[in-house]
């Protein structure tokens, strides 16, 4: 048997506690529609009585967003209570969500209130809830450090005064899963009434467990998960929705449980939420970060594009997104390469291949990432299938405003010698092609020379196209490189290659 867990999400409330994060009433409404696009089953859209703004934006979302149920957060205390009550008046299915600090240091330092006052306004906070709203949730804040004896009393005294869920926050981090698993198990073992109410999980990530502290508590029985999208919040963030829902989904056969959320998207809530708040998600981020679904080692690669199960446990299509991810680079092998250029719509004989991908490797030493127009770039050249004559080996180049340009080639012959000459020129360009004349013996004339980028950022592949006029006749060179120097080499003994080819 599954069991469906109730999916409580807080990015509108929580989340929008994250330092750096601020958003405006049309955003989180924007946010809140993206969210009931998602299917979560509660949104908890702010705290009324924080500010006006926040009030009205709970009043919006309570409004405008129909299938789910709204909730508002506010303290034990009455003002709080009907601040929230008045905002939610409007929303389909309203929730008050009531919290109050039980453990030791907070009754110590905080609330200055010993045991009893602490039950005694948890209780009369409930009730008061109930007079405007059916659905109350409360919280005792700060549960995973309050005393267990003491956290079954409040939680079976709320369940008797009416709360329909008890939260049970991990409110600074610092559960870990065992411990924090032992807390929901101790509470459904010892709370008598503990049937008549859903159990509730909220855990923050401040020693990175908050995820981990979820799931075990799902595991010990616990029925809803409060999370964030992107695992936003106060400090360290909270438990990520995402990484809740597709845990629980890939693991259905260890968890028995199932969420409502509509899995596929996830990838658009997620950037959505990252937008709007201007919180970037890092790369290696679980689920939705750019790198999650993408593979750059040759050996991965090779499994995956025989098998995607050999590397990925997830579908990428589940989470919203087109495909898996081969980034190509140093890294890659020929499978990659070879079902990147099928992909781009190219057939290259055995030969051709082999020749791009010696070019693809050279190329790749030199950028993180070689993109789809670094690869039709180098696939334009080797198509040109123009014999090595003369190979570039290395070059040198001396310039500068003081300086006379110079230039130095070492040209790898077909027959296995080297040459090697270096000449000066009116700049180092000019230095370079007449430096190459002088090793292949084939004087040219330059009359045409461009340079473009083929791809964005600096370690761009620039692709140089030279004319060159040998013998009366002109002749086109192309080549790419990282290195626009090597690049324009390269370009000019294209063209010196097909004239000696042409001649014997």
């Amino acid at each position: 048997m599954t069991n469906n867990i109730v999916i409580f999400d807080t990015t509108l409330r929580d989340g929008e506690q994250s330092p750096g994060a601020s958003l405006d009433i049309n955003e989180k409404v924007n946010i809140a529609r993206q969210l009931a696009l998602l299917n979560v089953d509660v949104i908890e859209a702010g705290f009324p009585v924080s500010s006006p703004g926040d009030f009205e934006s709970v009043s919006r979302i309570a409004r405008e967003i129909c299938g789910v149920s709204v909730a508002g957060l506010a303290r034990a205390v009455e003002k709080d209570i009907d601040s929230a009550a008045r905002a939610l008046e409007k929303a389909e299915k309203p929730r008050i969500h009531v919290f109050l600090a039980t453990s030791e240091i907070h009754r110590k330092y905080k609330l200055l209130k010993a045991k009893e006052e602490i039950l005694n306004l948890a209780v009369k906070g409930v009730k008061h809830a109930l007079k405007y709203v059916a659905d109350v949730e409360f919280s005792p804040e700060d549960a995973s450090r309050t005393e267990l004896d003491f956290l079954i009393q409040v939680v079976e005294a709320v369940i008797d005064a009416g709360a329909k869920t008890v939260n049970i926050p991990d409110t600074v981090g610092y559960a870990v899963p065992d411990h924090y698993a032992s807390i929901i198990r101790g509470l459904k073992e010892n709370v008598k009434n503990i049937g008549k109410a859903v159990i509730s999980v909220h855990c923050h990530n401040d020693l990175g467990l908050a995820v981990a502290n979820s799931l075990a508590a799902v595991k010990a029985g616990a029925q809803q998960v409060e999370c964030t999208i992107n695992g936003i919040g106060e400090r360290a963030g909270n438990a990520a929705l995402e990484e809740i829902v597709m845990a629980l989904k890939t693991r259905r056969d260890f968890y028995h449980c199932s969420t409502r959320i509509v899995t596929k998207e996830l990838i658009a809530t997620s950037r959505l939420v990252s937008t709007l708040t201007g919180l970037r998600v890092q790369r290696n981020k679980a689920i939705v970060g750019e790198n999650a679904f993408a593979h750059q080692s040759g050996v991965h690669q090779d499994g995956v594009l025989k098998e995607r199960s050999t590397y990925e446990i997830m579908k990428p299509e589940d989470i919203g997104l087109q495909k898996t991810k081969i980034v190509l680079g140093k890294l890659s092998g020929r499978h990659a390469l070879k079902e990147r250029i099928k992909e781009l719509g190219y057939e290259l004989s055995d030969e051709e291949f082999e020749r791009a991908f010696e070019e693809f490797k050279h190329v790749a030493d030199k950028k993180k990432e070689v993109f789809d127009e670094d690869i039709e770039a180098i696939i334009g050249v080797e198509k040109m299938d123009v014999p090595n004559i003369f190979q570039l080996e290395s070059l040198s180049i001396s310039c500068g405003p003081n300086a006379v340009p110079t230039a130095g080639v070492r040209l790898k012959l077909q027959d296995g010698h080297v040459v090697d000459n270096a000449t000066i020129g009116d700049g180092p360009i000019d230095a370079l092609f007449k430096a190459i004349d002088l090793s292949t013996g084939i004087p040219g004339k330059l009359q045409d020379y461009n340079i473009r980028a083929v791809t964005g950022g600096k370690d761009a592949m620039g692709e140089v196209s030279v004319n060159v006029e040998v013998n009366g006749k002109s002749v086109r060179g192309r080549a790419v490189s990282t290195d626009i120097i090597e690049a324009s080499a390269k370009a000019y003994l294209n063209a010196i290659n097909k004239v000696s080819a042409k001649s014997k």
